[in-house]
């Protein structure tokens, strides 16, 4: 027996286990509108002592027009720093003395906040979340601060190779899109924002009927309810006007991108655009992805790029489905010298992807793996909130963990050589290197 087999069998005996134990039914969450628009939905789950709640505002930076980047998550980050009657401290040293978590963020589709409290702490969160939600100050040093901050963030991921690379892909396959931004913005455009848009933008997006909360934990519907309409009933509803976004369009041929970088090794980023959450062939691309990179050890690109011919540590893919189509990317680092090779083995495996798709045994593993694993995202409460959340942002159904095994058992092998064939594109991809130019001498052509 294989330690592959085996391994596959360990996780589908951990999974049986953990279903058990956190059984999941339609039935246990259930969902409301409130009064003013909000959208509630509750998973009353007894096992675990911590609530978790988490606030999904559709305003992320994809909202940011071109001359405010950064203006969404500076928003985001804001939040905590104070509001009409409680100081950025006073917030902070309050949700701590009871145990409990605060946080806010940024994304590119959405801002989330995410609390963390005991079942008794709840109300104190709940005061807390409505003030923050409805009063926020903005103070003019708080933002100054922040801009600081953002700034000084922004110039260490242009340190970063890594980084480096990320920002020089979405850059050059999304265009004009807002997807070709980091969160952060620009430190050109931060220099710009004032107090005045922040507050604009605040009370442009943050309306309840344009969020959503989810609630996991030891509280049921009604009383969830009943705190919302005590702390942010009086949260007014107002018409949501986002400005115009067509899906960004990809590349209508191969081109490549090389930045000099004094490093032994080249940062390699080979891809193109991808799909949005929504599509439908989404989860026989999840398998097919397991199958060429995304399955770790167990892929294609890790066992001929890595263990055959030991040109990288690690070699991944992955499908970044969001909103709008996001990117599809393999990701390696490699020494300088061996960049040329990698990216031609990269070439090589795609190509025999598209004529030959997959076998009937990498098909059963992938299955295995992707369900066997799939109870791991809501084994707590923390991690159950957060799919819940997406759930129900991207309309999923709040059935969807019920409906995904399913969903992946019936991805057959001709499916996945269909969605190779129409979602990899070889000839319109996007290929960053970044490293020492000179040792690299990277190809014209691949």
């Amino acid at each position: 027996m294989t330690q592959k087999i085996l391994g596959i069998i360990l996780l589908l005996a951990l999974s049986q286990i953990l279903w058990a134990h956190f059984a999941f039914s339609a039935e246990i969450v259930r969902k409301t509108t409130l009064s003013n628009g909000l959208t509630l939905v509750v998973a009353e789950r007894n096992q675990l002592p911590t609530i978790h709640l988490q606030v999904l505002v559709r305003a992320g930076s994809s909202v940011d027009t071109a001359d405010q980047l950064g203006l969404a998550n500076l928003t985001a980050e804001l939040l905590l720093q104070g509001t009409a009657t409680r100081d950025a401290t006073q917030i902070s040293r309050r949700i701590e003395s009871v145990g409990g978590s605060l946080t806010s963020a940024a994304d590119l589709d959405f801002t989330s906040l995410h609390l963390a409290v005991l079942k008794k702490d709840l109300p104190l969160g709940m005061e807390l979340l409505a003030d923050i939600l409805q009063n926020p100050q903005f103070a003019e040093p708080e933002v100054a601060r922040k801009i600081v901050e953002m700034k000084a963030r922004l110039k260490r991921m242009e340190e970063e190779p890594r980084q480096i690379a990320q920002l020089a892909f979405a850059k050059g396959l999304f265009r004009d899109h807002p997807y070709a931004h980091p969160v952060e913005g620009s430190v050109a455009t931060l220099d710009k924002l004032t107090r005045v848009d922040i507050q604009r933008f605040f009370q442009s997006y943050y309306r309840p009927n344009n969020a959503l909360i989810t609630i996991v934990g030891q509280v049921t519907l009604e009383e969830a309810t009943g705190f919302l309409e005590k702390g942010l009933g009086g949260w007014q509803a107002s018409p949501i006007q986002k400005p115009p976004l067509a899906p960004p369009q990809g590349l209508a041929r191969p081109e490549v991108v090389k930045i000099d970088r004094s490093s032994s090794q080249a940062n390699i980023l080979w891809g193109h655009l991808g799909v949005n959450r929504g599509n439908p062939d989404y989860y026989t691309l999840l398998v097919m992805n397991y199958i060429l990179g995304g399955g770790g050890f167990v892929s294609r690109l890790m066992d001929q790029i890595r263990d055959n011919l030991g040109l990288t540590y690690g070699i991944y893919s992955h499908f970044e489905a969001r909103e709008f189509p996001g990117a599809f990317q393999i990701v390696l680092e490699t020494k300088n010298q061996n960049t040329n090779q990698a990216v031609a083995e990269i070439r090589k495996e795609i190509k025999e992807f598209l004529e030959k798709g997959v076998t009937a045994t990498e098909l059963a593993e992938a299955k295995a793996y992707l369900t066997g694993s799939f109870p791991l995202r809501m084994d707590t409460n923390a991690k159950m909130v957060k799919l819940l959340s997406a759930i129900e942002f991207y309309g999923l159904g709040l059935d969807y963990p019920e409906k995904y095994p399913q969903l992946i058992n019936q991805v057959t092998e001709e499916e996945i050589l269909r969605a190779a064939r129409q979602y990899l594109q070889p000839e319109k991809f996007l290929l960053v290197v970044v490293g020492d130019q000179k040792e690299i001498q990277l190809k014209d052509s691949f």
